[in-house]
């Protein structure tokens, strides 16, 4: 685990994968401690710690303190793909997106759009003319690769757009699409953040 080398706090690593895989994951202290289990006292300590240093903005919602990853920060798009390339993510997509067909955008979905770390990848493909076959067999090699199962369904577009908009912001992370040609680094700003 490359992060762990890097950073020795638990609590941050967990904080950091929670909010800077999806730009729009919001959480509040009480929320944390149930999901990490771990003591509110040092997930505070860490909050305090990234909030202090620009990496978090906080809102408050009623009489909770509520915590985002700051896009605005100069290191959000460094950390967003170190958080990427720990989670094996990066090497999935770049596995699926050449010659299965007309593949028009990749979404993230499940407990990795929340930012909870998962044994399990969980997309939404989106295209045309898509080659199953094939997308089955690197589906496979990247599962081997990243040693995490990847869960995947596969839309034709009218389908997706009406599923996608469902979705809440935090739900649905969009990872490529084929006019950038690239992994996305964040959200744009017509996603609302």
């Amino acid at each position: 685990m490359m992060i762990n080398s890097l950073i020795t706090s638990q609590t941050r690593i967990r904080l950091l994968k929670k909010f800077f895989l999806n730009s729009s994951t919001m959480a509040h202290l009480r929320g944390l401690e149930s999901e990490f289990g771990e003591s509110s006292n040092s997930i505070r300590v860490e909050l305090n710690r990234l909030e202090g240093a620009g990496l978090l903005k906080s809102l408050r919602d009623g009489n909770k303190k509520v915590y985002q990853a700051n896009c605005t920060h100069p290191l959000y798009s460094d950390i967003h793909n170190i958080i990427l390339k720990e989670s094996g993510i990066d090497r999935v997509i770049e596995k699926v997106i050449y010659r299965i067909g007309n593949l028009m955008s990749i979404y993230l979905t499940g407990d990795f759009a929340h930012g909870k770390d998962s044994p399990v990848i969980d997309l939404i493909l989106v295209g045309c003319n898509i080659d199953d076959e094939y997308l089955a067999r690197k589906v496979l090699q990247a599962e081997e690769l990243v040693g995490r199962k990847v869960s995947y369904v596969v839309l034709k577009p009218a389908e997706a757009e009406t599923l996608l908009l469902t979705h809440k912001p935090a739900d649905l992370f969009p990872l490529w699409n084929s006019e950038e040609s690239e992994i996305i680094l964040h959200h744009s700003a017509s996603t609302g953040t």
